[in-house]
C-alpha cells in the first residue's frame, strides 16, 4: 500500500515555500536586470511625443490678451504655428479664457481632443489642466509662483528627433544604501530655489542619514504634493564638477518602512539618480538643491551628463 502524508503536513510544507519565497532577497543579477529595464524605460519616457525632449518654448504671459501665432504682430510667437493661432486672456487673479483670433480658430485646433471653442482654461496645477494641440504642436499652461506661461512642445523637435541616448555609471550595489529615517514632527517647510531665480516652499517630512566613503551625510527630501507616495530628493554631489549635470540631480525613493512620522529606514538607490529636465532643454522650470543637500562627497552612480 502507498503511504500518504497527512493533509495538514502537506499544507504546512506548501505554506513554508511561500514564506521562504517572500523573504528571499533580490539577487544581484535580478537587481541589475531590473535597473537596466528601469533605465530603458527612463529613456523611452523622455522620447515620448510629449516628453521633455519635445519642448521648444516657454513663454510667460501678461495680464490681458496674449495673442499666439507665427505672425509678427503676435505677442507670443511660435514659428511652426499658423499666423494667428489663439488668444489667451489672463486676468489679474489668474483666471484665463481661450479666445478666437481674428478669422477664427484654425480648423484642426483641438482643446482636450475636441474642436477648440471659446471657454475657460486651467493651468497645470489643476486636476484637469487644459491642453491645446495642432498637428505636432502641443501647448499647456503652467503656473509658477505668480506667473502663468505657455509650455510649447513639438513632436518633431530637433532635441527629440536627434536624441542620442543617456549615459550612466555602471550599476554599483555599493550605492544602494539602507538609510536611517529621522522624522520631523511636524514636517518643516524648506526653501527650494529654482532655475527661474525664484524660491518655492515645500514640506520636508524628515531626513535620511547614511554613510558614503566613511562619512556620515544627511539629505532632506520633500513631498511634491500632500498625496505623494514617494520621497523626492533634490541633491548635488562633487561629481557635478566633472561627470554629472552641474546643477544637480533628482532621486525618488519609496516611503520609509514605518511611515513618515516614525523612526525607521529608507532605501536609497543612487543608481537611479536622474538628470532634471533642464539638463535637456532650456525651456524647463527646475528646482535646485537646497544648501543642506549640496554634498561634499562624490556619488559616482546614476545618470551622467547628457551634453558634454
Amino acid at each position: 500500500m502507498k503511504r500518504t502524508l497527512p493533509l495538514s503536513v502537506v499544507l504546512v510544507f506548501i505554506l513554508s515555500l511561500f514564506i521562504f519565497a517572500a523573504d528571499t532577497p533580490v539577487t544581484p543579477d535580478s537587481w541589475q536586470s531590473n535597473l537596466v529595464a528601469w533605465r530603458e524605460k527612463r529613456a523611452a519616457n523622455l522620447q515620448k511625443p510629449e516628453g521633455w525632449l519635445s519642448l521648444i518654448g516657454l513663454e510667460w504671459m501678461k495680464e490681458g490678451d496674449n495673442s499666439v501665432g507665427s505672425a509678427s504682430d503676435d505677442k507670443i510667437q511660435i514659428a511652426k504655428a499658423p499666423a494667428h493661432l489663439v488668444v489667451v486672456h489672463l486676468e489679474k487673479g489668474g483666471a484665463m479664457r481661450l479666445l478666437a483670433p481674428a478669422g477664427g480658430f484654425p480648423k484642426d485646433l483641438l482643446l482636450e481632443g475636441h474642436p477648440a471653442q471659446e471657454q475657460p482654461l486651467l493651468s497645470d496645477d489643476n486636476e484637469h489642466s487644459s491642453k491645446l494641440s495642432l498637428g505636432d504642436l502641443t501647448i499647456i499652461i503652467i503656473h509658477r509662483d505668480e506667473r502663468y506661461g505657455l509650455r510649447i512642445k513639438d513632436a518633431q523637435a530637433a532635441t527629440r528627433v536627434g536624441f542620442h541616448g543617456l549615459r550612466w555609471y555602471p550599476p554599483n550595489s555599493a550605492y544602494r544604501v539602507h538609510a536611517k529615517w529621522i522624522p520631523y514632527n511636524p514636517p518643516k517647510m524648506i526653501d527650494i530655489p529654482t532655475i527661474l531665480g525664484t524660491v518655492s516652499k515645500l514640506p520636508a517630512p524628515g531626513a535620511a542619514e547614511f554613510t558614503v566613503d566613511g562619512k556620515v551625510v544627511r539629505l532632506e527630501p520633500v513631498l511634491e504634493d500632500p498625496q505623494s507616495t514617494e520621497l523626492f530628493f533634490i541633491l548635488r554631489d562633487t561629481t557635478s564638477k566633472t561627470t554629472t549635470y552641474g546643477a544637480g540631480r533628482f532621486l525618488y525613493a519609496e516611503l520609509p518602512d514605518h511611515g513618515l512620522t516614525q523612526p525607521g529606514e529608507v532605501w536609497l538607490d543612487f543608481n537611479q539618480l536622474i538628470n532634471p529636465p533642464c539638463a535637456f532643454t532650456p525651456y524647463a522650470t527646475c528646482p535646485l538643491p537646497p544648501p543642506q543637500n549640496r554634498l561634499t562627497v562624490a556619488i559616482p552612480a546614476g545618470e551622467q551628463r547628457y551634453h558634454d
